[in-house]
């Protein structure tokens, strides 16, 4: 597209940047006071604010995780791999992508079961290895929420740029900007009420863009001519590395070498993103497992099929006059999808990824802004600053912690673009720097036996392996030569991100083995308890039946049943289930379906292309289930809470406000 004219006017970016920010912004500060008056939560509370009273069912948690997860390298990054190496591209993005949330499960009912009313898990970090242990992987978890700012920036001002002309700086800055305002009054329910329109949505473009490439548009239209297309691209220019150069084979080398860059990066941005520690704090102890589990296979089928309908299709329309030429720079800012969108459908194809694109960029943020906010306030403010800091001074240092983030990611953005690194090189990279923590922070939160030196030794000396890796690398296989497009290869990028993750995890593990702790967690599980509760430990509850009973009567001064979930039994039983479940769900997707299609190198026929487009097509649909419509069905009673309550104000002024009573939830 950078070859081209804008498409859209300038003013069309400026109005989805800063008119659609500011309407949901509207809507959602509308939605809070609608939420504050009629029911039993106000954002005006800290615990409601950062962790949504931990009372949000897996639903809308399933829905938050499928927004927070939906980058803009989601939409940008998938179709550019599709772009680059063909139908094995959006598998190895989705499915590289989506086994780290359904493992992520596991550590969510351990954080349910060793650490129940934690804000952060830098807080479990600091209560069971202390400072100089919070301090390091404090550096981790920030790093990784600027990476992952920065990406979502990067990508959403280059396509705001590329589609609409709208300056590149104004976007990085005007983004952030109607997000923080709903997040700073809101909260996390307002960011998780935020993540359900925006995923409803998401979906509805992405059908749209899939029946339009498939079924209507005089361009293809049908699978079996986007076949004859690819089939065609691959004879005009070769795909390197894959069989017989076509592009619809899962026997690619390059997408192989791409997936397990993807696995390694993702594993980091996952387990070290409070985003997502978020999210099963917000959960329902008794449901974590389940919000997770659905979450992550939804999640799926947004890369997954927007990458095999518009990613594809750019390849498919090349030499097409409507089709802009792209150049290996607008490859990597991810610029393939807005491409063929405006093939496909001029004008109006460019505004709706626009918004698409929009929607996924300010969802996404929302989770980053809440997630930065709740660690800058409990781990650094009430930490180090004000240890008895009070509930305003609490709810309003999260306020401005907020707006400080939002500041920091159109910096960091500007940063980036300036010194030329893009979404797709930063996607890549970021396994590099981030993966050394990964394996320590799970055996933290989940493993007695667990090493603190051993795990702090394995993030530093994983994260100098990581970077070595790569520059030697880089060096080796271009001639010394050391910048941004050398560093940027499949090859440095794999090095680094290996050596990272592997180096961590293996001296975290190995020690832990060798000089193993006996952690009993029951410091973890006194974190912010309140003066006259205990929260019973599994070995408790086994001895004694009845603190389950006492556990059911206590009531904190917030609307949550939280405590009268904290079942160790159910717990670990949850947890039990999410392992197996988590494992064979992960071994499907990363080995069992895609290394048998690779060694076969079968080039895929129409009927065997039509199989794969049409089950994408099927999960979108049963994704689109289990998060707009089954949040709907499992709110209902609120939903008609709140309905009553309005109806009672309209005929009788004041008369539907919540009151609440003694004993309620």
């Amino acid at each position: 597209m950078s070859a081209s004219q804008p498409i859209l006017p300038q003013g069309a970016g400026y109005g989805v940047v800063v008119g659609i920010g500011l309407f949901f912004s509207a809507f959602m500060v509308g939605l809070t006071a609608i939420q504050a008056r009629y029911t039993g939560f106000s954002p005006k509370n800290s615990e409601e604010f950062s962790s949504a009273s931990r009372s949000v069912k897996p639903g809308l948690i399933a829905s938050g995780i499928v927004s927070a997860w939906t980058w803009a390298a989601t939409l940008l990054q998938s179709s550019a791999v599709a772009y680059k190496y063909g139908i094995s591209g959006p598998w190895w993005y989705g499915a590289g992508a989506t086994v780290q949330v359904l493992l992520f499960a596991q550590l969510a009912a351990k954080l349910k079961l060793n650490a129940p009313r934690a804000h952060t898990w830098l807080e479990i970090v600091g209560v069971r290895w202390g400072t100089t242990a919070h301090l390091v992987f404090m550096f981790f978890g920030l790093a990784t929420n600027i990476i992952v700012s920065s990406m979502l920036i990067l990508g959403g001002s280059a396509t705001v740029t590329d589609l609409s002309g709208m300056n590149t700086i104004a976007a990085c800055f005007l983004i952030p900007l109607g997000v923080s305002i709903y997040v700073m009054v809101g909260g996390m329910r307002s960011t998780l009420l935020c993540d359900y329109t925006h995923t409803t949505v998401l979906f509805a473009i992405i059908l749209t863009f899939v029946f339009t490439v498939y079924a209507s548009s005089p361009k293809i239209g049908s699978i079996s001519k986007m076949h004859d297309l690819l089939t065609a691209a691959a004879a005009a220019n070769p795909v390197p590395g894959n069989a017989h150069g076509s592009y619809l084979t899962m026997r690619s080398k390059n997408g192989l070498i791409f997936g397990v860059i993807n696995v390694i990066g993702n594993f980091a941005t996952v387990f070290q993103d409070q985003a997502y520690w978020q999210r099963a704090i917000a959960s329902k102890p008794a449901t974590c497992v389940k919000a997770y589990l659905l979450g992550g296979l939804a999640w799926f089928a947004i890369p997954f099929t927007l990458a095999t309908t518009l990613g594809l299709a750019a390849v498919a329309l090349r030499g097409d006059p409507d089709m802009a030429v792209l150049s290996p720079a607008d490859v990597s800012a991810g610029l393939p999808a807005a491409a063929a969108a405006a093939a496909l459908l001029h004008k109006s194809g460019a505004a709706i990824l626009l918004v698409l694109l929009f929607l996924a960029v300010t969802s996404a943020t929302s989770a980053e802004l809440i997630a930065v906010s709740s660690i800058l306030t409990y781990d650094i403010y009430k930490k180090y600053i004000n240890p008895k800091a009070t509930e305003a001074q609490i709810l309003r240092v999260s306020h401005l912690m907020v707006a400080l983030f939002a500041l920091v990611m159109g910096l960091a953005g500007t940063i980036f673009f300036y010194i030329g690194v893009s979404m797709g090189w930063l996607y890549t990279f970021m396994g590099v720097i981030l993966g050394s923590a990964v394996v320590p922070i799970a055996l933290c939160i989940s493993w007695r036996k667990a090493n603190k030196w051993g795990c702090i030794l394995g993030s530093i000396v994983g994260f100098a392996a990581g970077i070595i890796a790569w520059l030697v690398t880089t060096s080796t296989l271009n001639g010394a030569m050391i910048n941004v497009d050398t560093t940027g290869g499949d090859y440095e990028m794999l090095a680094g991100n290996l050596a990272s993750i592997g180096v961590g995890g293996l001296v975290a593990y190995i020690s832990s083995v060798v000089w193993p702790d006996d952690y009993d967690f029951e410091s973890t599980r006194a974190i912010n308890a309140l003066p006259h509760e205990s929260t019973p430990t599994p070995e408790e509850h086994d001895l004694d039946e009845e603190k389950k009973g006492v556990a059911s009567d206590v009531q904190s001064v917030s609307p949550t049943t939280e405590d009268t979930d904290l079942d160790p039994a159910a717990l670990k039983k949850a947890f039990n289930f999410a392992a197996w479940s988590s494992v064979i769900l992960a071994l499907i997707m990363l080995i069992i379906i895609p290394l048998p299609l690779f060694f076969a190198q079968t080039i895929y026929g129409v009927g065997s292309l039509s199989v794969w487009v049409i089950v994408g097509i099927l999960w979108t649909f049963l994704s689109t289930f289990t998060v707009v419509l089954y949040p709907l069905y499992e709110s209902r009673v609120a939903i008609i809470q709140i309905g009553r309550g309005m109806v009672k104000d309209i005929f009788n002024p004041g008369s539907g406000k919540y009151v609440a009573t003694t004993g309620s939830t």
